[in-house]
């Protein structure tokens, strides 16, 4: 942005008296404004990024710094003669631009699928910008499966995650996605994180009502492998269950390279009012309100969804600034003699 600052302290030219528009422009390209600009996008990057405020706080000074360098673009008739500068600062003004156009229509999310599942658009988490039209039910993919390497101490390595999806024609499409990897559907990128864990799944039949199937998913493992344990809500109902997942087995070894896996044997234990059960795979405990029937263990995988339709652009617009300040450069170096 020094180049904004550079160039409104050229000054805009002169202007035929009567002109109001004109008028306006002028003012809007004076240098105080720049430097005004500037310090108000400064201030607002600090309070939008430590203090979570509202993105207008940063949206709108670049506006203003957007405003101010489009006037001297006008103004100054200094760009019309030097292509190459009038280019750089085009390419500038398309970077402000897309930077708040980027910050009005983003999303971030957090989503969590057992193997199996399908996503249907609920995140567990997300933040967006004001401007952003949801698409997320548009997206839906499966979670196939996943594998993830641990290298010696349990540091995790690459994570591979089997998905699938329908295309806009019907067809199926497959692919294997990972943390630096994404699925990429209708610009909104997933990528797998370091959430995931184990999932039970339940069937529960309702008495006078249709069975549900679903998974509920504990903790993270291995980052909370001692906390293996959850308190949920039998759907449709008050019926609080609190559910444990007890196992001996070492799973991941911390002395050689490992891979995330299901116990061979696990105990499933579920306390409800005041009733404790203990499941295996296939058990079932009767209720008041119906039967939950334990299924089995899987894993579920959690996901970061990001979406910003302006990087392309932006990568682009960065790389014709620095292409037309060289171009600048060069001619000006090369208009005079090296040893002068």
């Amino acid at each position: 942005m020094s180049a904004v600052a550079s160039a409104a302290t050229a000054g805009p030219q002169a202007l035929p008296a009567g002109m109001s528009a004109a008028a306006w422009i002028a003012r809007l390209a004076r240098p105080q404004l720049t430097l005004a600009a500037l310090i108000a996008v400064a201030a607002g990057v600090l309070v939008y990024y430590l203090a979570q405020a509202t993105v207008w706080l940063l949206v709108a000074p670049l506006a203003l710094c957007a405003l101010n360098l489009g006037a001297v673009l006008v103004t100054n008739r200094a760009f019309r003669r030097q292509p190459a500068l009038m280019t750089f600062h085009m390419a500038l003004l398309a970077v402000v631009l897309l930077v708040a156009a980027g910050r009005l229509t983003y999303l971030t999310g957090q989503l969590e699928l057992a193997e199996g599942e399908t996503f249907t658009g609920l995140l567990t988490q997300s933040e967006s910008g004001p401007w952003h039209r949801p698409q997320l039910e548009r997206t839906a993919f499966t979670n196939d499966g996943f594998t993830i390497r641990y290298e010696k101490g349990v540091r995790r390595a690459e994570t591979r995650n089997a998905v699938r999806w329908l295309d806009d024609a019907g067809g199926e499409q497959r692919a294997v996605i990972g943390d630096i990897d994404p699925l990429v559907r209708r610009g909104y990128r997933f990528y797998t994180s370091a959430n995931k864990g184990f999932a039970p799944v339940f069937l529960w039949q309702p008495h006078g009502g249709a069975a549900q199937r679903g998974s509920v998913n504990l903790p993270s493992y291995p980052s909370q492998a001692l906390r293996q344990s959850l308190e949920w809500t039998l759907p449709s109902t008050q019926v609080a269950v609190w559910t444990m997942l007890q196992f001996d087995e070492v799973l991941l070894d911390p002395l050689q390279p490992s891979q995330l896996r299901l116990p061979a044997q696990h105990r499933l234990v579920l306390r409800i009012g005041d009733a404790r059960h203990e499941l295996a795979p296939g058990d079932r405990v009767s209720l008041p309100e119906g039967v939950l029937i334990y299924e089995r263990l899987t894993l579920w995988m959690g996901y970061t969804v990001f979406y910003d339709w302006t990087l392309p652009w932006l990568a682009a617009a960065c790389v014709l600034v620095v292409a037309a300040l060289a171009w600048h450069l060069l001619r000006k170096f090369a208009a005079r003699a090296w040893d002068e």
